[in-house]
């Protein structure tokens, strides 16, 4: 009861889509019912063909009927091939207007939910879940509606030709019907399952490719086969399963159609013989016997194909009915200074593991903030917490005095510059990925902030320069000169906040040095947040704050921390790990 509820919700929401269509889509309906229409005139006049041209032997009225044949044969090509094409048309609309909804959606999601789901699986529902809408939409609406037409019109022509023989036909029907019902019913099950393996075994494979280097040295590729081979036998079970329900029911059908027709043939052949039928009507009769069993065949493949997409519909609108990330901001920030400060901050990622305890700290404008500790302490999760990637449960965090829940997101972020351990580069030329920073920026701009960075020498040396296209991550870079682009990228947006999570680390001590010397003028009056794994990044900052499991265990600059001889003391000189 519950899968027939969602499919009847599925489909009322995605009528929405339909819409802004209906009249193009009341065109299509109207041309399928005349391509349908044509088959059955056709077939009902070879009754007086028979019966008033050919046995006479009249063979002027043969002729004229054949060509008044040709003229209607002819309208339903010429429906049918309108219809194709407006039906492609009106196709694309639909999927351009659903891919616009779900990647505007999934663009506005929290992070947590990306941190829950694979890269792989969200490519999934653009790739197998719209491609299965699409193809439905292109062949199964038309094709559905030509058939109903020709179903219902065969019925009324075959009680109107003769009722007797009727009767048996709606037997069978009945039974075919029962068989669509059951076997869809059920199949429909597998197919939301085949979608899901689908999804698992995309993000799999994605991860694996991503980390080929990684899968190489550590010698994981029987590990990873092993694996493989269980996502790739769930999705063949479901595939199976779904396929056989599905399957069964065209041969069934044909079987059924089949025994009718022969039933039909013999009987009639009988009451033809007998003078109760004559043979005009008998040939018009089986002609429709044969055309009431074609689209019921064509109406049971569709639904194979209807089932898959209405699957792939309900995935869609489950990632579209999941909360995207709240904005209750009203405050903008026209001139930001850039005074960042936590007042007892309570956050955990979930509620069972608090991972910052009561943390308190202040950033002036123009200071450099230095967090230092062990994996885990929660020093990037505070980063997180200043542009409100995630909601703290307890406390407050102000920017320039006001609550940051108070501020326009957007806002907010714009005021922030951000440098990860990750560097992350689009495809496009490096012109394109330092101006990620700022689309505005000239190319004179572009250049100034690769400068300051450092980065500017080596573009210059690569064979296209500033034009150079990068492609898959930055692949064709070392990994310091990923991070050199992406600390251009923050130096040219040039906000009032800085944040570094380990900007420098994938940078060799030499290049550091020229980062470093860039980084100071970068930093230059901008309130800076510092993650650094090595500590000699940090002796500069005003204030180092050393976290241990989600709690300040002390604050000072190097010298007053050096004198503690506590635990910065300790992680200075090696004899506590960072990691």
């Amino acid at each position: 009861m519950t899968k027939r509820k969602n499919m009847v919700q599925t489909l009322m929401r995605f009528s929405h889509y339909l819409k802004p269509a209906r009249y193009l889509l009341v065109l299509v309906v109207l041309l399928s019912g005349i391509s349908g229409l044509v088959g059955i005139t056709g077939s009902f006049l070879l009754r007086p063909i028979i019966n008033n041209y050919i046995i006479p032997g009249d063979v002027h009225g043969l002729s004229y009927a054949v060509i008044v044949l040709t003229v209607i044969y002819l309208s339903g090509a010429v429906s049918t091939l309108l219809c194709n094409r407006l039906m492609v048309k009106i196709t694309q609309k639909i999927i351009f207007d659903l891919r616009m909804d779900l990647f505007y959606h999934v663009d506005s999601l929290p992070l947590g939910f990306f941190d829950a789901v694979s890269d792989g699986s969200v490519m999934s529902y653009f790739t197998n879940d719209i491609d299965t809408i699409e193809n439905a939409l292109n062949t199964c609406f038309s094709l559905m509606m030509q058939s109903f037409v020709t179903v219902l019109g065969s019925i009324i022509m075959m009680f109107v030709l003769n009722i007797p023989l009727t009767f048996f036909t709606m037997v069978c029907f009945a039974v075919i019907v029962f068989i669509i019902y059951y076997n869809s019913k059920t199949s429909k099950i597998f197919y939301g399952k085949r979608q899901k393996y689908a999804a698992d075994l995309n993000g799999f494979v994605k991860e694996m490719m991503e980390g080929q280097k990684v899968e190489k040295v550590f010698g994981h590729e029987e590990k990873n086969l092993k694996d493989f081979k269980v996502l790739n036998n769930h999705l063949r079970i479901a595939s199976t399963k779904a396929f056989s329900y599905a399957g069964v029911m065209v041969p069934m059908v044909v079987s059924i159609g089949f025994i009718n027709y022969t039933f039909t043939a013999s009987a009639g052949g009988f009451m033809v013989i007998k003078g109760l039928l004559d043979i005009g009507t008998l040939a018009s009769y089986l002609i429709f016997v044969r055309q009431f069993s074609v689209p019921v065949n064509q109406f049971t493949q569709q639904i194979n194909l209807f089932l898959s997409a209405v699957s792939g519909a309900e995935r869609i609108f489950h990632i579209m009915d999941i909360e995207a990330e709240i904005d209750e901001g009203t405050v903008s920030l026209t001139h930001p200074k850039g005074d960042v400060r936590f007042q007892d901050v309570i956050f955990g990622y979930n509620a069972k593991k608090r991972i910052l305890n009561k943390i308190t700290l202040y950033a002036k404008p123009g200071q450099k903030i230095a967090f230092v500790g062990s994996t885990g302490a929660g020093k990037t999760t505070i980063i997180n917490l200043i542009n409100r990637f995630y909601e703290i449960q307890n406390g407050k965090i102000t920017y320039d005095g006001i609550d940051i829940r108070n501020i326009k997101k957007q806002d907010l972020r714009k005021s922030l510059s951000l440098v990860l351990q990750d560097t992350h580069l689009f495809t496009g030329t490096i012109f394109d990925n330092i101006r990620y920073g700022n689309l505005n920026a000239t190319d004179e701009e572009v250049i100034a902030a690769a400068k300051l960075s450092n980065a500017d020498s080596f573009i210059r040396r690569l064979p296209m320069g500033y034009d150079t296209i990068l492609v898959n991550d930055g692949d064709n870079l070392s990994l310091g000169q990923r991070q050199l682009l992406s600390i251009a990228r923050a130096a040219l947006s040039n906000p009032p906040v800085l944040i570094l999570d380990e900007a420098t680390s994938s940078i060799d001590t030499r290049t550091e040095e020229l980062v470093e010397a860039g980084m100071d003028a970068i930093m230059e009056n901008k309130t800076v947040f510092v993650i650094a794994h090595r500590l000699s990044t940090v002796r500069n900052a005003n204030v180092i704050l050393v976290l241990d499991q989600g709690a300040v265990v002390e604050r000072g600059n190097h010298e007053e921390l050096m004198a503690l001889k506590g635990r910065y003391y300790e992680l200075y000189h090696g004899t506590r790990e960072l990691a």
